[in-house]
């Protein structure tokens, strides 16, 4: 006990001054509840309370607002005694009612919120009631697996705010928002983890440039980059020693993927290749993945098979292997779907020359040596590629709304191993499903069989049930590749000497997701 209240002084006796970072892309929404780009999720993550936390460090589902919960043990109803004297920034205490409210608000269709999906089973969505002010139920109507982590998502606000979205029970408030530069975040003199947080601020500026980012780092302008680009990692660790951190593989993806969407205003040619399975894995056994983990990534990433990485233990179907790079078996594939190569140049049965475009956002000096890469690859089947960056927020509008593009390079960031963090990207009602989004119904069948499956493995808490559908999800992706997984990389990321307390972590956020416990010397800019 000694020993713990010498190490809450000492922290205590740092307390103060601002940690400064930067984001790459500006946060599409500042809405708790609809956030799904990076940037919006380190804002939610910093500045939203919810009733479970998963610890980034452990994995293990740790009580936040609700101090304790019990689940029924096949998985239908979970309670939680929610914590007594919270408050919410504007004095109003924290009760079973916000958890309801909360909930109602989330699931209503005309929020189109991406993770109501994973309160929805092929029988109903969750339905959240109060048993008096700090009780509240969540019933499921059919079994829910891993249910206590699936509550990390969900932000709980204020049942009274006269408007969304109001300030939360996190440890920050957003004190300040200049559109394109900088987001300011303040001490939530409210937190009920008093004396948390021990910095008085946070200072996020937007930086998409990534070499300048790594320059205000070693001037000691920001203290922490959660995610480095392999060549800044290499640069760093050996100009820098001790603060570049390589922290392992981590669950994230990079892939690629047609537009498949009948409404999307590009050619009846495109959307024919794209919605060809053959055409599809074609180009998957055509991109050499091992020198895209190589080169781009230094070998700091591994060849994706799928949508769950090798270290996922649990989740990974082991007997699965990265699609084998061979040009000759692509080539046979496009022959026996009617394309034929002529001149250097690959036609459909129509004679249309095969030419499109992949988009990717501005900036990720990695995303775009892969596309450099993969455009080599593919101009030797003799299909003509051509690149386009966007600005993070065109880019989410083109792929989410407007779905004016042919093909995708993106990522996906992972923080919950389990199955149930990918329902609001297979299921194809989801509006993040990425190569047709929003579906009414399936519109092929082997999407409805993931959609089956996927609501199977979520309504059961029984291990060996689920691994069966979702090896079977696994398998579909890999004979449809409707995504084209190409790499999972490491979690590499910069530390500076002026910050103690960062426990680096293969989860996102990598080194701010223990921020209330942190401490750092440097000084609000321009202040003392």
């Amino acid at each position: 006990m000694k020993r713990v209240l010498f190490t809450l002084a000492t922290a205590l006796l740092a307390a103060g001054g601002e940690l400064r970072f930067a984001l790459h892309q500006e946060p599409k929404t500042m809405d708790p509840l609809l956030m799904a780009d990076q940037s919006a999720e380190a804002i939610r993550y910093l500045t939203e309370g919810v009733l479970i936390r998963i610890n980034r460090l452990t994995q293990k589902p740790e009580p936040e607002l609700a101090a304790s919960w019990k689940a029924a043990k096949d998985g239908t109803k979970i309670t939680f005694q929610l914590r007594q004297g919270v408050k919410f920034p504007d004095g109003s205490p924290f009760t079973s009612e916000d958890v309801v409210a909360t909930f109602r608000h989330l699931l209503d269709p005309a929020l189109h919120s991406p993770v109501a999906d994973t309160f929805k089973t092929e029988k109903g969505a969750v339905k959240v009631s109060a048993q008096g002010p700090l009780t509240a139920i969540a019933e499921f109507p059919a079994p829910t697996a891993s249910i206590e982590s699936i509550f990390d998502q969900v932000a709980i606000g204020s049942a009274k705010a006269a408007q969304r979205p109001a300030p939360g029970l996190g440890p920050f408030l957003v004190a300040e928002r200049k559109s394109g530069v900088s987001i300011l975040l303040k001490r939530n003199p409210s937190y009920w983890k008093h004396p948390l947080p021990l910095v008085d601020s946070i200072r996020i500026d937007i930086e998409q440039n990534r070499d300048l980012e790594l320059l205000r780092f070693r001037r000691g302008e920001i203290q922490l980059i959660d995610k480095l680009t392999p060549d800044l990692y290499e640069r760093l660790a050996a100009d820098a020693p001790g603060t570049a951190v390589d922290a392992g593989p981590t669950l994230d993806s990079e892939f690629l993927w047609f537009n498949q969407a009948k409404r999307a205003p590009i050619s009846e040619h495109a959307k024919e290749w794209f919605r060809s399975a053959a055409f599809r894995r074609a180009v998957s056994q055509a991109i050499q993945r091992a020198d895209l983990c190589r080169v781009v990534y230094r070998g700091h990433a591994t060849p994706a098979a799928g949508p769950v990485a090798p270290s996922n233990k649990l989740w990974f179907k082991q007997e699965m292997s990265p699609e084998a790079f061979d040009p000759a078996a692509a080539a046979k594939l496009l022959a026996g779907d009617g394309f034929r190569f002529e001149n250097g140049v690959l036609r459909d049965r129509s004679g249309t020359v095969v030419e499109f475009s992949i988009v990717t956002n501005a900036g990720n000096k990695a995303r775009e040596r892969m596309a450099a890469m993969i455009q080599e690859d593919l101009a030797k089947l003799g299909i003509k590629i051509n690149m386009v960056t966007l600005d993070f927020p065109s880019l989410i509008e083109r792929i989410t709304r407007t779905l004016n593009y042919e093909a995708c390079l993106l990522g996906l960031v992972n923080v919950n191993p389990d199955p149930t963090e990918l329902m609001n990207v297979l299921l194809s009602s989801a509006s993040n499903h990425p190569w047709n989004p929003s579906e009414k119904t399936p519109e092929t069948a082997w999407e409805a069989e993931i959609d089956r499956l996927m609501l199977a493995q979520a309504a059961t808490a029984d291990y060996r049930a689920r691994k069966k559908n979702f090896d079977r999800v696994q398998e579909i992706l890999r004979e449809q590749e409707p995504v084209i997984y190409l790499l999972h990389p490491n979690a590499l990321s910069a530390v500076s000497k002026q910050v103690t307390g960062v426990k680096p972590t293969t989860f996102f956020p990598h080194t701010f997701w223990d921020a209330e416990h942190l401490t750092t010397t440097a000084k609000p800019a321009g202040g003392g």
